[in-house]
């Protein structure tokens, strides 16, 4: 009697050759795609998929292609989707993004200080970027509460103004950032300053006075009531009192809004 015979077929080996064709393939066509942002994706280390498009992983290998297979799915959804959304403007000049440059004009121009506070979400660090981008001599240093002191904050404005090998000793880094700037009618624009200590402000104000540069404050609402109010107002009125500039944006406006959605 004979008898029909079914070809057995063997998914995890044929499978898993044509899965690591297809990850060689997209490495290939993609430049910026490495072994490494793979392995970062996937939840894996970069060796392990070294080791597997090598043939090479002594690991649970049904596992980690399980997790690659999410990981394609997953792209060819976002790439997809991508291709069916218009591409989103990389700028658009809002009535508050105008404010916003104005007031940085301003204390480039007249070597002045302006302050720029309010909510989040309304644009603030989108236009002193694009004021970097625009104009030279505007240098960006963003605070982080790990910079809020005064030797962690200068070196932050330090690798803003593109000092490398910055000094150690916090007098001597003070002095290569102003003989770094000085006489170039630039820009130093610290954002997310709520965040800085009160030693740190007053290096900041320093360095505006003995570079002669601009100087722009760009942070939250407390940025402002911190210096104008308060328990510790005395202590900023130094600052103040030559504040020439101030910019108070506590939501994003309608016209904002309007703006943006049509571009």
């Amino acid at each position: 009697m004979n008898q029909t015979v079914i070809p057995i077929h063997q998914p995890d080996l044929e499978d898993g050759r044509d899965l690591v064709a297809e990850v060689r393939a997209l490495i290939l066509s993609d430049r910026e795609l490495s072994q490494a942002k793979i392995g970062r994706e996937v939840g894996v280390s970069g060796s392990a998929v070294s080791q597997w498009l090598s043939g090479k992983y002594e690991g649970d290998s049904a596992g980690l292609e399980a997790k690659v297979r999410r990981w394609l799915r997953s792209r060819t959804a976002r790439s997809a989707l991508a291709a069916k959304l218009p591409e989103p403007p990389t700028w658009v000049e809002t009535p508050t993004a105008r404010r916003i440059l104005n007031a940085l004009s301003y204390a480039q121009l007249a070597g002045d200080v302006s302050v720029v506070y309010g909510g989040a979400g309304v644009g603030k660090t989108i236009a002193l970027r694009r004021c970097a981008a625009d104009h030279p001599s505007v240098w960006v240093a963003t605070i982080t509460p790990a910079a809020s002191t005064l030797g962690s904050c200068l070196e932050r404005i330090a690798g803003a103004v593109g000092i490398r090998s910055p000094s150690s000793r916090t007098s001597r880094l003070e002095g290569e950032i102003i003989e770094r700037v000085q006489e170039t009618r630039g820009l130093l624009v610290i954002d997310e300053a709520q965040h800085l200590q009160l030693r740190a402000i007053e290096a900041i104000r320093g360095l505006h006075d003995a570079a002669g540069i601009g100087l722009a404050i760009i942070g939250n609402e407390s940025v402002y009531t911190r210096i104008t109010g308060g328990r510790r107002a005395a202590e900023f009125a130094q600052l103040f009192s030559r504040l020439g500039k101030r910019v108070h944006l506590p939501r994003a406006a309608q016209r904002d809004i309007d703006c943006i959605v049509a571009a």
